[in-house]
């Protein structure tokens, strides 16, 4: 499946029509290939994550009204998702003054993420996912492979939970990385998913955006 962005003027003037999603985990897909992802005009779905005190909320319930950038990603062992998070960084107060908020979402455990955010000393919100309710919601969840599964685990010393596929073979579950940026409401206005995690959304991109959405 080739990257998918997807932005246009017509998405923008959808501020009164929501699309309800149910709130029904998506199975996991077999690979990052097939990963079905929440899309432009559906509204972000009901799924617990934890805080960094291990504390449970919904995922909506932290957008409270509050235009949003949420970005999925691998974890802090990636140097591309550490390069990201530093990029978005870069671009934190740019959103902040058009009003938006920045919320990371990974399987990192909270205390993961708090040395994220002390060996970057990010301001922005990260939580944990870490039984992939709100990567199953959004469609991003898949099985990596058996070779990778064991390079992860013995290269980057991943404690991550395992978990077993329909054919019953152990494996680690990652998202594929996105961006997903959303009105008060938790209307999707834009979207970047791209199985090669390699390639981020560029700030600029984030940032052109979210000036569109944020224009009256």
């Amino acid at each position: 499946m080739p990257f998918l962005v997807r932005i246009s003027r017509a998405l923008l003037l959808l501020s009164l029509v929501s699309i309800t999603l149910p709130s029904v985990a998506k199975p996991i897909a077999d690979s990052d290939l097939s990963v079905a992802p929440l899309m432009n005009g559906q509204t972000v779905p009901s799924a617990q994550v934890s805080s960094l005190n291990g504390n449970s909320t919904d995922i909506a319930k932290l957008i409270d009204g509050k235009p949003s950038v949420i970005f999925f990603y691998r974890g802090g062992w990636c140097p591309f998702c550490n390069a990201q998070m530093g990029q978005l960084k870069a671009i934190e107060q740019d959103l902040l003054k058009m009003g938006f908020q920045l919320i990371g979402i990974s399987p990192d455990s909270p205390q993961m993420l708090q040395t994220s955010l002390t060996d970057q000393k990010l301001d922005y919100t990260l939580v944990s996912d870490s039984e992939l309710h709100a990567m199953r919601a959004f469609g991003l969840a898949y099985y990596t492979s058996a070779k990778t599964t064991e390079r992860y685990r013995k290269k980057m010393q991943l404690g991550n939970k395992l978990w077993t596929t329909p054919a019953g073979d152990e494996r680690l579950v990652l998202p594929v990385p996105a961006i997903y940026i959303v009105d008060a409401d938790g209307l999707v206005h834009f979207q970047y998913v791209n199985p090669n995690f390699r390639v981020r959304a560029a700030p600029k991109l984030i940032i052109t955006a979210a000036e569109l959405i944020a224009k009256p």
